[in-house]
């Protein structure tokens, strides 16, 4: 049994590293989507466009500053015939009008439209910098998700290779005992169809790694086909209580802050909705120039040359009387905005709870599971080890080594796969509870 091991021992150790790959980590995957990702980049415009109409939110309680100017020029023919029969006759009347006019409106009063205005833009700004957040905690989600199920299939290709390994001893086993006399051609048929079902299946798993490298790529934003390997192992991170989650569920998911944001937008809008039932108090003030050069004119009394300046000030008011329920029908519909917000709100929040108790339960069990199938590896490597040896000496059937070799492969599969569960239920605790950028 002793040689046995250190056989295996010797054959993972000289198994080379992934044809000489470069190592990605975690942690180099991560940071390559969180630079290269396509949803993130889009949140990311989404989130600058919002910032823009923040950094502005003040220019609503600013003054309107208009210069309007004109110059006109005039040829004209004029002909006037009066009632005592005098007839007044003249062309190539020609004229130059200029005129220009600085004019300041500025809102003094809107019902708070102008300050409800600013407040809404605020969250605006504030919702767009979480849906980026909410982004990249999925992104990187999904990539850990993505990586550990490469890492889940590289040691299912380890323990394909250890069924190989034991295979190839079989095989030399059964040609040796058929050359002493001791065995059977039969047991030699049977080694080999199973070392050839075991190198089938050594492929099929490194076609499922290949395919599974290309899913990360695109999560990483990367060209199709870059070639890398990755650990041997999955970590996990400190055991997770349910309670700290629950305690950090509102201030730390985004999904829910975006939500919850969404309703104070919705308040905003119904505070703008009820400004237009109040009066609306505006400064009005206008700087105005007027010059007019006649080259000839046909009547005495019309100037030949005018100018005239001068700043105009004036406060007006306007109040809504009766505007068709049109602010009537504008706040009861906000008011409904409001309502539905706040629904939603509640919705998320319990579906969240809810799938945070899927994904602890989960997470407990898959840790339950994994101790288990740890202690259930070591004992099926052994009878492995012994119903080999056993063989060896002609001991055994054939029937009883496959058997102990069937077990050690499910135990295997099994361990592998807790192994991966438990980290992917860990990610998902994680990610509810907006953690995974920490």
């Amino acid at each position: 049994m002793k040689r046995f091991l250190i056989y295996l021992s010797i054959f993972f150790n000289s198994l080379p590293n992934a044809a000489g790959q470069s190592l990605l980590t975690v942690e180099e995957a991560i940071a390559t989507a969180l630079e290269n990702n396509f949803e993130i980049r889009l949140a990311r415009n989404d989130s600058a466009a919002a910032a823009l109409d923040y950094q502005y939110r003040n220019a609503a309680l600013l003054p309107r500053l208009t210069l309007n100017s004109g110059l006109t020029l005039n040829n004209n023919d004029q002909y006037q015939k009066f009632t005592d029969g005098a007839i007044r006759q003249r062309k190539g009347i020609r004229s130059e009008n200029l005129n220009a006019n600085v004019a300041l409106n500025w809102t003094l009063f809107n019902g708070g439209r102008l300050y409800a205005t600013r407040d809404r833009l605020t969250t605006l700004q504030e919702v767009g910098a979480l849906n980026v957040k909410n982004n990249i905690i999925n992104t990187v989600s999904q990539v850990i998700t993505g990586y550990y199920a490469i890492v889940q299939q590289k040691q299912q290709l380890r323990a394909i290779e250890e069924q190989l390994a034991i295979n190839n001893e079989r095989v030399k086993l059964a040609e040796y005992k058929l050359g002493i006399g001791a065995g059977t051609k039969p047991d030699v048929l049977q080694s080999k169809v199973d070392l050839n079902a075991q190198k089938a299946a050594q492929l099929q798993q490194q076609n499922s790694i290949a395919l599974l490298k290309e899913q990360l790529n695109t999560l990483m934003g990367v060209a199709s086909g870059r070639l890398y390997d990755v650990s041997d192992s999955i970590p996990f991170s400190e055991p997770i209580m349910l309670q700290d989650v629950q305690r950090s569920l509102g201030t730390a998911n985004p999904a829910l802050q975006m939500i919850s944001k969404q309703v104070d937008i919705a308040k905003y809008q119904l505070r703008e909705a009820k400004a237009d039932q109040w009066p609306q108090l505006n400064l009005t003030t206008n700087y105005n120039f007027n010059r007019l050069d006649n080259i000839a004119v046909v009547n005495p009394f019309q100037p030949l040359f005018s100018r005239n300046s001068g700043l105009n000030l004036g406060i007006s008011t306007s109040v809504p009387l009766f505007n068709q329920f049109t602010a009537k029908r504008n706040i009861q519909a906000a008011r409904i905005t409001v309502q539905s917000r706040e629904l939603v709100l509640d919705q998320q929040r319990a579906q969240l709870n809810l799938q945070l108790v899927q994904a602890y339960n989960e997470y407990e069990a898959q840790q339950k599971a994994l101790a288990l199938e740890e202690e259930n590896i070591v004992l099926a490597k052994e009878n492995v080890a012994i119903v080999l040896e056993v063989y060896r000496l002609n001991a055994t059937t054939l029937i009883q080594l496959k058997e102990a070799q069937k077990s050690l492969q499910d135990a295997y599969t099994r361990l592998i796969q807790a192994r991966f569960l438990t980290k992917r239920a860990e990610t998902e605790l994680l990610r509810i509870k907006g953690a995974l950028l920490r």
